[in-house]
């Protein structure tokens, strides 16, 4: 067994496998799936940027930054108007890449409450990447943000594009 993970940690550090070095910026649309944002949006919109620098050529660490905007909830308001629900995530992400085509990470920290009467709260992103073409990512991702008295939670779809850096030697 101790032979086994040595062996894969090596793999894993060491395989001819591609990173995504460079700055990233992504779109996504997304369905709340659970706890209140569920009552009080009905789509979500969102944008991230960041900078992932390549540890290896299996793992990229970086800093990232995005925009989420929930749009309210019209059909069951009850004749109220709903505003709508806004966040600044500013997290940390990681990303391993076990293949050229497929990954898997988190982004982590905390969620800016960006409208009226919202704090922010702890936000986590777990999510997968399919590679699409050289610098094109799809992903599939879950976003939480733990606000006091309130949850957040959404099912995502977006599309992810690297600026690859030109580097000279």
């Amino acid at each position: 067994m101790n032979r086994f993970v040595w062996t894969f940690l090596f793999l894993s550090c060491f395989g001819a496998l591609q990173s995504q070095q460079g700055f990233k910026l992504g779109i996504h649309g997304s369905l709340p799936v659970a706890g209140d944002a569920n009552d009080a949006v009905s789509l979500v919109a969102g944008i991230d940027t960041g900078y992932m620098f390549a540890l290896g050529e299996v793992v990229d660490l970086g800093p990232m930054l995005g925009y989420i905007h929930g749009f309210p909830e019209k059909f069951d308001s009850g004749g109220i108007d709903l505003p709508s629900v806004q966040f600044l995530p500013l997290a940390a992400s990681v990303r391993i890449w076990p293949s050229n085509s497929f990954s898997f990470g988190i982004d982590g920290g905390y969620a800016l409450g960006l409208n009226d009467g919202n704090e922010g709260g702890v936000y986590y992103k777990p999510i997968l990447g399919f590679l699409f073409g050289p610098q094109t990512e799809i992903s599939v991702s879950y976003t939480g943000i733990a606000v006091d008295g309130f949850e957040w939670a959404t099912a995502n779809i977006g599309i992810l594009y690297t600026f690859p850096e030109n580097r000279f030697r």
